[in-house]
């Protein structure tokens, strides 16, 4: 005799295991790396010495779209970010559809950019072939961001600490290493001067990129109505006085090479700086490929992308379709296409993410109230937001 037929299991879903801290220091993680570590010199040969207003241009723009970022989580505490975001504010599937293209485009990007410089500090511990490197080190983090959120976001967390750490010592030795405080010097005395500021705040924004990460761990969160509010504003408001703080500490010190951070070093300290700039650097691939396997889940599970990519592994409660995929785009990018292009090409396709983003909100705003209880931002930042995104963009152009 045949029993009745038991009801089919609930598929594995993603456990919400992170706490505010945790989700804190893995922003950070994502955020102090190759955009301090790897692009500081850039920033200094487009800004000279008023480099710290670059980067503290660039971090208000961050600020002002994570505030956003913040409301929306707490509104749609979903996977796919801005995705979800751009679908609720504007209520076109297409545009959803454009926007988690053109993300996917600057997350595997931003990862492969990360994933180049990071080779650039391993290479000289390590004299291998710049390939083999590059494979093993995106091949090894998409291991372990398939392991499970817990073990990849304690990993990112720990070596964010290794990253600040590293960050701070730099900060000290460059202020030991001035000859004199010229604070007057850093503010600009012509408009060619202000230019190079704004030049040099779009590639300092690349510093910032990975506050949005948070959002999409949305659904991997404890309280998340709360929680990633806090954490993406903490993250930026960290990363934001630690970043300028760097910047003031290099320009007075005068080591304005393209490696300006590891030119505060020398003999013995500078090879123990280079370590710490690698694992910095390659900090940012593991959370990178973190985020692109959840924006790929996320996508998924609204129908945007094939319900392969929506499985969730069994033992491990990750994405792990989505993580292999993501781990071979950021492959295929840091192999074939040269560091300058990414940079430049991953800050603008965000700025343009951000800038719709931020007029989602706004538009939500006129007709959709927010949560009761839930974070708010004031009616004027998501128009400032997106403005401040935009003119980034120009000056970018103009440049």
């Amino acid at each position: 005799m045949t029993g009745a037929a038991l009801p089919p299991a609930d598929p594995p879903q993603l456990r919400r295991v992170l706490t505010f801290w945790p989700l804190v220091l893995y922003g950070l993680g994502l955020i102090v790396g190759a955009g301090i570590y790897v692009a500081i010199g850039a920033v200094i040969g487009r800004a000279g010495g008023a480099a710290p207003l670059s980067f503290l241009l660039a971090g208000i723009a961050a600020g002002l779209t994570g505030l956003c970022y913040a409301e929306l989580a707490g509104r749609y505490p979903e996977a796919s970010g801005a995705v979800a975001y751009v679908r609720h504010g504007f209520g076109s599937d297409r545009l959803a559809r454009l926007v988690g293209a053109a993300m996917v485009l600057a997350v595997a990007v931003a990862a492969a950019s990360i994933a180049r410089g990071a080779v650039h500090y391993l290479v000289v511990l390590l004299p291998l072939p710049v390939p083999l490197l590059t494979i093993a080190l995106v091949a090894g983090f998409t291991g372990i961001a398939a392991l499970g959120a817990r073990e990849s976001v304690g990993l990112a967390a720990a070596m964010g600490v290794v990253e600040i750490a590293g960050l701070v010592v730099a900060t000290v030795a460059g202020f030991l290493a001035a000859p004199e405080y010229r604070l007057a010097a850093m503010i600009p005395a012509s408009m060619a001067g202000w230019q190079g500021v704004l030049a040099g705040a779009f590639i300092a924004f690349f510093a910032f990129i990975g506050f949005e990460t948070l959002a999409n761990l949305a659904e991997e969160v404890k309280d998340p109505r709360r929680t990633v509010p806090r954490g993406i504003l903490g993250a930026v408001a960290a990363s934001v006085v630690l970043y300028v703080a760097v910047a003031v500490a290099v320009v007075q010190s005068g080591s304005v090479s393209d490696t300006a951070l590891l030119g505060l070093f020398e003999g013995t300290n500078a090879s123990v700086f280079a370590a710490v700039g690698s694992i910095a650097v390659a900090n940012g691939v593991l959370v990178q490929i973190v985020m692109l396997a959840r924006l790929f889940y996320g996508m998924a599970r609204n129908g945007q992308l094939p319900a392969i990519l929506g499985r969730v592994h069994p033992r491990t409660h990750t994405p792990a379709w989505a993580t292999g995929l993501a781990g071979a785009l950021v492959l295929a990018a840091a192999l074939f296409i040269p560091f300058e292009h990414l940079l430049v090409f991953a800050n603008a396709v965000t700025l343009g993410i951000f800038a719709l983003v931020d007029t989602a909100l706004w538009r939500l705003r006129r007709h959709a109230p927010p949560v009761a209880g839930s974070f708010t931002v004031a009616g004027w930042v998501p128009p400032a937001a997106a403005s401040l995104a935009v003119a980034l963009m120009l000056a970018e152009i103009v440049s």
